[in-house]
């Protein structure tokens, strides 16, 4: 298979490069886990993605979509760019709440904006620029940007998983 940046998969997501240099083998993979966790909730109504996979989670679709917007200002916005910004969903629980007026549409609305902004400020970055981790036992803690794009793979992918086994429950689903 030819490692063509603009290859995609059947099902839309973008194929991550396999050769080439690593600033665009980090940004493709992070892409991809991106598009499979929005593949994850591709024709799921609200009632559906407020399902739970299975007792005693209570981790659901829409949940993984607002943690991950979160998770994307946290990373980006404030330990990145140093920028002092509000949670994007004021719950106390990192996104996974559910606000019974939030339906699927805005959550996705709200990350997909999460994610064009750490684009915007990461364009033209170094792998080796720096910012500190802000809050908790890691507080002021500097890591490059290297490890927030290795660190964002990782909880994609977990997360994915995650959606996966949720995914599955609601419909049958399997796999991607």
């Amino acid at each position: 298979m030819p490692t063509d940046t603009h290859l995609t998969l059947p099902d839309g997501r973008p194929v991550p490069l396999m050769t080439g240099s690593e600033r665009p083998t980090l940004d493709s993979w992070l892409a991809f886990h991106r598009a499979t966790l929005e593949l994850k909730c591709g024709g799921l109504d609200d009632d559906q993605v407020r399902l739970a996979s299975a007792a005693p989670s209570e981790v659901t679709l829409l949940g993984l979509v607002q943690h991950l917007a979160e998770v994307e200002r946290n990373w980006f916005q404030r330990v990145f760019a140093g920028l002092d910004v509000p949670a994007v969903y004021e719950d106390g629980a990192g996104g996974y709440a559910l606000d019974p007026e939030r339906g699927l549409g805005e959550a996705l609305a709200d990350w997909r904006r999460e994610v064009e902004r750490g684009r915007e400020l990461c364009a033209g970055r170094s792998l080796d620029d720096t910012g500190r981790i802000v809050g908790g036992p890691m507080a002021g803690v500097e890591v490059s940007l290297r490890w927030i794009l290795v660190h964002l793979i990782e909880e994609y992918a977990r997360h994915n998983g995650h959606a996966d086994i949720v995914r599955e429950r609601i419909d049958g689903v399997t796999g991607a």
